[in-house]
């Protein structure tokens, strides 16, 4: 049994800050990647992070460079999201996934991706 649960989200002010946690039991330890995804109200889900299982590599979509940091904690099978410097633009539901894909690369497309948690609402207020 495979499941991904995320919690840490909530309603923060524009120029705040939140850390999303992504605990995962079962066999997540074999993928190569952690990713975490949003998706805003009428828009496609995005690719927003990821990290391979070493913590070796990291991966960030350009929106969210310099201000987001995934981390991972192996020992506690947790992936975390710290996002600072919030925006509103960034008001979305926010997921984590496993890519089990065979890869050189964490990919950022949903496809290479399975064992979607329920997600997490992050919303930014102006």
């Amino acid at each position: 049994q495979v499941q991904v649960i995320e919690s840490g989200g909530g309603l923060v002010q524009a120029g705040g800050s939140l850390t999303l946690s992504c605990a995962s039991s079962g066999r997540t330890f074999i993928s190569y990647a952690m990713g975490w995804f949003r998706q805003a109200p009428g828009k496609e889900r995005e690719f927003v992070a990821g990290i391979t299982w070493s913590g070796g590599r990291t991966s960030y979509v350009d929106s969210v460079k310099g201000r987001f940091t995934i981390s991972r904690d192996n020992a506690k099978n947790t992936v975390y999201l710290q996002m600072n410097s919030l925006k509103p633009e960034d008001t979305a539901v926010y997921s984590c996934a496993a890519q089990y894909s065979v890869s050189s690369t964490i990919r950022r497309s949903v496809n290479a991706y399975a064992y979607w948690g329920q997600g997490t609402q992050v919303t930014v207020s102006s």
